[in-house]
């Protein structure tokens, strides 16, 4: 080629624009890197179905990597996602160093939410973490420090928060539409009770030890992993080695995290609780069965909670002028309660019409979530109080601002467990 003709040649090739694929820009369907949020998926259980159905449909948002204690359940959502080998992981610790990790949703067993979502605030992941938040309210307390240092964006899975009639309702009672409140009253699901399983073999593809983590060691059950027969829930909800207060946390932190949000007290707590409960007698299962407990708070309110053989699912706000109902919905009596109006200079609560957007909304923006560390650690704090009173039979006196039992060491044992060795927080 003569020197002109090569320097037409360069010239033209400089003039004209570089060749980008269609998918670093979002032209195909696809998300442009620079606009994503890459999330982690770790333990893609039963429950991580739900939460991940709901974050895949919102904006820029894409599951990039994987990890369960389960090469079955890791290997069907690796390919769901169209992922790669390499982007499956055994060990959590693994899918953390990721660094094209943005954030993690974490929807392990209870007795892992706080050591996982501490690792990851320390990774500089931001965290969406099932409920209840905690085991012990150290491990809550602990968890809202860690957010706060490393400048954690942190959402809980207490998803009716989310929901316009819990709102609605929340702010008719904070409005004073009841007048003075005279109770509330929680029905929230028992717990169960299961024999003794005949021993078996820990089946190939599971980690085990690595699914006991911080736990006590004790001998492998299809029903403490897998699902109770006939009824379907993990069998390890009721068992306290992994959840402390059994399905008082597991589900009733949902109804108490509405009561404290109604009555202004969302990122506080009771003074006093008692509680009584009956637990069974013999079997894997030993956490509470049927209860009643009674929550007493410094500005006079008063909530009873109750397995739901007592009272219906759900929160009722009595008032002065009447009750309203709710749990996601919102009914009432007078039923001219639900066409009253939050004025411009009343109490409007925290706006949140999609739970997982909100997480990825403040991801961005670095906001706070509807339902940031204190706020879920105060709900769950509640449910493990209740589960130590029952435990307990007696009435206790609580510090909420220093998270104490005043002048009680039997129950102030009750606040942290030991975590197996290695682990720690």
């Amino acid at each position: 080629m003569k020197r002109r003709t090569f320097l037409k040649v360069a010239a033209s090739a400089l003039a004209m624009p570089a060749i980008i694929p269609a998918s670093a820009l979002g032209k195909d369907g696809s998300i442009a890197p620079s606009n994503r949020i890459a999330v982690g998926l770790i333990g893609v259980g039963g429950r991580m179905g739900g939460v991940w159905s709901a974050m895949k449909r919102c904006n820029g948002v894409q599951g990039i990597a994987v990890c369960d204690v389960q090469t079955t359940r890791r290997e069907n959502y690796r390919k769901s996602l169209n992922l790669t080998a390499k982007d499956s992981f055994a060990d959590f610790r693994d899918l953390l160093e990721r660094k094209d990790v943005d954030t993690v949703a974490i929807a392990a067993p209870d007795h892992w939410h706080v050591p996982m979502s501490i690792a990851a605030m320390r990774a500089g992941k931001d965290v969406y973490c099932e409920k209840p938040l905690s085991n012990t309210i150290c491990e809550g307390r602990a968890l809202v420090d860690n957010a706060r240092r490393y400048g954690t964006v942190f959402q809980h899975g207490t998803q009716l928060h989310s929901t316009s009639g819990v709102r609605h309702a929340c702010e008719l009672v904070r409005n004073g539409r009841l007048g003075k409140l005279k109770e509330i009253r929680i029905g929230s699901p028992a717990g169960h009770a299961f024999g003794w399983p005949k021993p078996e073999q820990v089946p190939e593809g599971l980690d085990y030890d690595m699914w006991l983590g911080p736990a006590p060691v004790t001998p492998y059950s299809s029903v403490k992993i897998g699902a109770i027969p006939e009824i379907g829930l993990r069998g390890w909800y009721f068992i306290s080695d992994y959840s402390k207060a059994g399905w008082i946390a597991g589900f009733g932190v949902h109804d108490l995290d509405i009561a404290q949000w109604a009555i202004g007290m969302e990122r506080s707590g009771p003074v006093s609780i008692e509680g009584r409960g009956i637990y069974p007698q013999d079997g894997l299962f030993d956490t509470v069965l049927t209860f009643n407990i009674t929550y007493e708070y410094a500005n006079g309110v008063r909530i009873v909670m109750t397995d739901t053989g007592k009272n219906r699912h759900g929160v009722r706000f009595i008032g002065e002028k009447g009750w309203i109902f709710t749990r996601g919905g919102i009914e009432a009596e007078p039923t001219s309660l639900l066409k009253e109006v939050i004025g411009p200079g009343e109490t409007h609560l925290y706006r949140s019409p999609d739970h997982a957007q909100n997480f990825f909304d403040c991801v961005k923006t670095r906001a706070e979530t509807i339902t940031p560390p204190e706020i879920a650690h105060r709900a769950t704090s509640s449910a493990l109080l209740g589960g130590i009173a029952c435990q307990l039979g007696r009435k206790l006196k609580w510090d909420p601002e220093h998270e104490i039992f005043p002048d009680d060491p039997e129950a102030n044992k009750l606040l942290l467990c030991s975590m197996r060795s290695p682990w720690q927080i």
